[in-house]
């Protein structure tokens, strides 16, 4: 005698929930949680380097820690302290703190022994020169 479980919703209903909840993982996964990514980042590229700048307000060089792994991935890590508020009663929370990591994959690999980082005015930037293997070489056409 062959036994089966009994499904009060049928295989196919209970097929449809699982698409349907797959589906609303992929898109939860592709729009995020609805919340920016902190700290919001400009990458651009310019002759042999990449630079990275990051929006870091009220953040000093004690709470910031860089690093470069793999050759091709950029990780900001730092916290936000909240502000120390004697005698006051808080109406409005905008500003999250708290610790964060950013970890970025660089569109090709750099040379981490030359990486230059300044924090000025609440801006981090940072220059990532490209590794040897990631510079263009001409090639000489023989004929």
């Amino acid at each position: 005698m062959l036994w089966t479980r009994w499904n009060p919703l049928g295989t196919g209903m209970l097929s449809r929930f699982q698409q349907l909840q797959e589906e609303m993982n992929r898109v939860f996964d592709r729009w995020g949680d609805g919340r920016a990514a902190f700290p919001a980042l400009n990458v651009w590229e310019q002759d042999d380097a990449l630079f990275v700048e990051a929006e870091l307000p009220g953040l000093g060089l004690e709470d910031l820690e860089i690093f470069v792994t793999g050759q091709n991935q950029l990780t900001i890590k730092g916290e936000r302290k909240p502000a120390t508020l004697e005698n006051a009663m808080q109406h409005r929370l905008e500003r999250p703190f708290g610790q964060f990591v950013r970890t970025l994959t660089l569109p090709f690999r750099v040379d981490d022994s030359g990486v230059d980082a300044r924090l000025e005015n609440g801006v981090l930037m940072l220059r990532l020169p490209k590794h040897e293997a990631a510079k263009p070489r001409k090639i000489k056409v023989k004929g």
